[in-house]
């Protein structure tokens, strides 16, 4: 049954739901091979990097499973300044790796708006437009969205964390400032402004059913994505989702390996049905397993997103528990990684934007 849909030139949601409920080591050993196949034919043996600035944990959204939510007054909040984000993004223009990604807690004010703004236009001056750039801000208006596309931003990610209506409801505040609707409107006017768009979900969620993750792969298709950044739930015990999971034993050694091993089929399952997108190998993998970005690349992944912010920042922005690479800097971070993906036989494509193919397949 296995072998029939994996020589499918193209997957039914049942052929979908089927691949993602594979619990056999040998039948998992096949996915993943088909997986890592599909990837050598459409993007090759390389994996980019995108060094990631967080800089900022300031929020004004308070989701339910975030670790830098509003509510959470333990968190100690920061805000990088100009300087501090250009040194790095200096770092990682030096080092040649191609891409970094903005990324932060959600704010709207004028003022953010303005010095992202600003951010974005001084990266893009002082490497004479030869770094690539993700930004990962949440949802701002699509005036907002043009600013920062016009600055120099090329490439957006807006996580929808789950397509089931009734579950992102429960993963966010009942008020209009989490809104399932605007979410997918925010990445419409993304797709209208010009972005390459990447979207994602989180794995393993309280309730979340094979079905609903089978519903997000579709929805990447149906959205027309360029890039999937997508990861296994990981408990905050400082939230309300994470003191749930803890209180009905869902955050226990087993259920950890469940959600990880969920998190490499979906890696696979989104590479076999969308082909050429780019899909990321998360932090959240490492932190479930020691080699679970390697695991990623050879489930089919080709993005990986060391963390470059500045280390007296790092331990104060965590959206979820036991986040690796925290104590690290910069350099140790890019000698560990490029080690990793290295060991799994990949090359790193240094200097290189590493943009989404299946982007540009769309503009012939």
């Amino acid at each position: 049954m296995i072998d029939e849909i994996l020589n499918k030139e193209e997957l039914t949601k049942d052929d979908i739901i089927e691949l993602l409920s594979i619990e056999k080591e040998e039948e998992l050993n096949k996915l993943f091979e088909k997986a890592y196949s599909i990837k050598e034919k459409y993007i090759g043996r390389i994996s980019h990097y995108r060094g990631l600035i967080e800089f900022s944990n300031y929020c004004i959204k308070d989701c339910n499973y975030c670790g830098i939510r509003k509510s959470n007054s333990l968190v100690d909040r920061f805000a990088m300044n100009k300087e501090e984000i250009l040194k790095m993004a200096k770092w990682a223009f030096d080092n040649e790796y191609g891409s970094i990604t903005l990324q932060s807690g959600e704010r709207t004010d004028n003022d953010f708006v303005e010095f992202v703004t600003d951010v974005i236009k001084s990266i893009k001056e002082f490497t004479n437009g030869k770094l690539g750039m993700t930004l990962c801000m949440g949802e701002q208006t699509e005036e907002v969205y043009k600013k920062w596309f016009d600055a120099g931003g090329h490439r957006y990610l807006l996580r929808i964390e789950t397509t089931n209506q009734d579950l992102y409801k429960n993963i966010h505040p009942k008020d209009e400032l989490h809104s399932f609707n605007k979410r997918v409107e925010c990445l419409k006017s993304l797709k209208k402004i010009g972005y390459q768009v990447g979207t994602g979900v989180m794995m393993g969620i309280p309730n979340q059913t094979i079905e609903d993750l089978a519903n997000d792969i579709i929805f990447f298709k149906d959205m027309d994505i360029d890039m999937i950044g997508m990861g296994p739930y990981i408990v905050h015990k400082d939230t309300p989702i994470g003191k749930y999971a803890i209180e009905q034993g869902l955050d226990t050694d087993e259920h950890k390996k469940k959600r990880f091993l969920l998190g490499l089929k979906m890696i696979a399952v989104t590479r076999i049905f969308l082909k050429d997108v780019n899909i990321a190998a998360t932090t959240a993998l490492q932190a479930l397993d020691p080699l679970g970005r390697e695991k990623g690349i050879k489930a089919g992944a080709n993005i990986l997103m060391p963390i470059i912010t500045l280390e007296d920042y790092r331990e104060k922005y965590q959206l979820y528990d036991n986040k690796p690479c925290i104590d690290d800097n910069a350099d140790k971070c890019k000698n560990c990684l490029t080690g990793r993906v290295m060991s799994v036989g990949e090359k790193v494509g240094f200097g290189e934007f590493g943009d989404s193919k299946h982007f540009f397949k769309n503009l012939r």
